[in-house]
């Protein structure tokens, strides 16, 4: 079985699935979105989900959109059980309303988007990302600041902001300005994943006791060439990141089984928990 840890009261795998592939969001090529939107139809997300379920991942970070919030019920009317970890959807107006909603629908935990975090971050909106992070606590739900760059989290640590967890990319996106497809209605390719970003995050992750859940740690599909460099990649990750963190990775099982490849590998690299 996977390894867990805690996050607030609920046992949460350390391997968490991501929901970008659901959206046709693979920050890779126009191709790719066009073939992830296609292959995830309702039928198909619901279908992984349930695997997941199977093989021992038991939290899902699924954006808190109407299409998405639609195929969670479905899910759940079916049976499903995944823990929701939910992003907000800067596209919905008002704010308040969709963090309201979010809570109703059975999030157990909201993050605040990294993309619109960053922007905020950069206009020196930092009243802004406190005044929504306080929308999210009054829900009662566990409350979360994303973002891709380790300065906003060791800002928002060094001036104590009421979170329980951090999500954090390995790969700093924000170096230029971008606006997330969901808002724009454009593909996000051409970004920077710089190398060398993957250090610094590490540092800023090991340096902060509060839990993070780290993501694009398989560069949106720029490490998966093989099972080898999938292993390589998780394996780093996980040796360079605390035993309270996780690790959310989007998946997408046209073509292999990657649900069960990665839990595996997870498992190998973790041991199984009895």
């Amino acid at each position: 079985m996977l390894k867990t840890v805690k996050l607030g009261d609920y046992e949460i795998t350390r391997l968490i699935i991501g929901g970008n592939p659901f959206k046709g969001n693979s920050h890779l090529s126009n191709e790719l979105n066009e073939e992830m939107i296609d292959y995830f139809t309702a039928e198909n997300i619901k279908k992984t989900l349930f695997r997941c379920e199977e093989l021992g991942i038991n939290t899902m970070q699924v954006r808190a959109d109407s299409h998405m919030m639609r195929l969670i019920r479905e899910y759940r009317n079916e049976g499903g059980k995944l823990h929701w970890i939910a992003q907000t959807a800067s596209e919905i107006h008002p704010y308040e309303t969709n963090v309201s909603t979010t809570a109703s629908w059975g999030a157990i935990a909201i993050y605040h988007h990294g993309t619109m975090t960053d922007s905020l971050f950069k206009a020196g909106e930092y009243d802004e990302i406190k005044r929504r992070l306080e929308v999210i606590r009054r829900t009662g739900k566990l409350t979360g600041l994303c973002s891709h760059s380790p300065r906003v989290i060791e800002y928002a640590e060094e001036h104590k902001w009421d979170v329980d967890f951090y999500m954090l990319s390995l790969y700093n996106l924000s170096k230029i300005d971008r606006v997330s497809s969901d808002m724009s209605g454009k593909p996000n390719i051409g970004e920077p994943f710089d190398e060398e970003d993957r250090e610094l995050a590490y540092k800023t992750i090991k340096a902060i006791n509060k839990p993070f859940l780290v993501f694009k740690v398989l560069g949106a599909g720029r490490r998966c060439q093989s099972s080898e460099t999938v292993e390589a990649a998780l394996t780093e990750t996980f040796r360079n990141i605390k035993e309270t963190d996780m690790v959310v990775v989007g998946m997408f099982p046209k073509y292999k089984d990657q649900v069960y490849e990665n839990v595996k590998i997870v498992e190998r690299i973790l041991g199984n928990q009895d």
